[in-house]
């Protein structure tokens, strides 16, 4: 029998239910409602299979060169990676070996909290503000080992003014700051500028949300070169060809369809400012967003009551069963047809 105690003991991230219900509304995992840009699709398509037999190349390649050309840097200053999961798996084993605690909210992504136990970082949960908003004072003049903040904020769907951001980089200037982005194109203020500023900047950007690409995994880092070079030695030294070709492909594609880009982005805003007002008739009280997903909580029925509810009629949200953010729910903000038949659900759950 194997001596369990030899083994590395995790609880680990566990992500929103991947139904398969072909009446199913899906909004528990932040996904894109819209197809991804044509011009991704053609690039799958006409994808040749017989290059598969070769290996990719280790740094992104062509993609790695797009990312760069679209925000007018270096791709000396861009890590490519599977998805922004990877790419923040491996900054957390690359830059957060001082023995000094890492610091990241209390309520954010908990996919942090598991990396810095699965690499055995040290860590400091940073409690919100009353009203569920990071205090930029918290992390600053606090010895630490390293700040994760992701902004917008995640589950809270709130976003810090990028002023406030500089503020924690500028005061922390021997430790990385790293600064999660995946939900920024919906309406949080980048950093990503400032990585020509600051040494000690990482941000970190999927191709998930936005870009309708979750099924593909492509996330991405910019940084200091010396930062991204770091990181790569670390990414090669675990696995040096983690992107693979078709990936590359329609990811440099997606790059070029700005327009489309900019017009899904735009529909999702709209539906979101409606899903607010139609929760807000129904009892709801949600917070301010700046991402494609909604935090919100109703006046007198409990947030797992009305999960388990709408999960009977396989309409699909996050419930968080976590002190302080147990009577929440996180909405993902769908189509106006998905939201139709959200808003008709809670309304037979709320009458009853």
């Amino acid at each position: 029998m194997v001596n369990k105690d030899n083994f590395r003991n995790i609880d680990p991230y566990v992500p929103g239910d991947q139904p398969d219900f072909a009446d199913m509304v899906k909004l528990n995992t932040n996904e894109n409602p819209y197809p991804p840009a044509p011009a991704v699709l053609k690039a799958a398509e006409e994808f040749s299979a017989g290059r598969l037999k070769l290996y990719p190349p280790t740094d992104g390649g062509a993609l790695r060169r797009e990312l760069a050309a679209y925000h007018g840097i270096s791709p000396e200053n861009v890590f490519v990676g599977v998805g922004s999961d990877d790419v923040l798996a491996v900054i957390f084993q690359t830059c957060f070996n001082s023995g000094r605690k890492l610091f990241f909210p209390e309520i954010s992504y908990s996919f942090y909290e598991v990396w810095a136990e699965l690499y055995r970082v040290p860590y400091c949960k940073i409690p919100l503000k009353a009203d569920f908003t990071i205090d930029p004072d918290d992390y600053i003049g606090k010895e630490n080992g390293g700040i994760v903040i992701a902004n917008p904020n995640a589950p809270t769907s709130m976003a810090m003014a990028a002023a406030d951001i500089e503020k924690i980089i500028a005061a922390n200037p021997d430790n990385v700051v790293v600064i999660d982005e995946a939900y920024v194109d919906f309406g949080g203020e980048s950093v990503l500028e400032l990585t020509g500023k600051y040494d000690n900047l990482i941000v970190v950007r999927t191709f998930s949300k936005s870009r309708s690409m979750a099924g593909l995994r492509i996330g991405y880092a910019i940084a200091s070169k010396e930062l991204i070079q770091a990181i790569s030695d670390v990414k090669n030294s675990i696995n040096s060809y983690t992107m693979n070709f078709p990936s590359i492909e329609v990811g440099k594609a997606s790059l070029a369809e700005e327009e489309y880009f900019r017009t899904t982005i735009a529909k999702i805003l709209k539906t979101r400012e409606r899903l607010v007002k139609e929760l807000s008739d129904l009892g709801f009280v949600t917070f301010p967003s700046s991402a494609n997903f909604i935090f919100t909580t109703h006046k007198s029925v409990p947030a797992k009551t009305i999960f388990e509810e709408l999960r009977k009629k396989h309409i699909f949200v996050r419930f968080f069963n976590k002190p302080l953010i147990n009577n929440y729910l996180r909405i993902t903000v769908g189509t106006d047809e998905e939201v139709d038949k959200l808003i008709a659900g809670l309304k037979e759950i709320l009458n009853k």
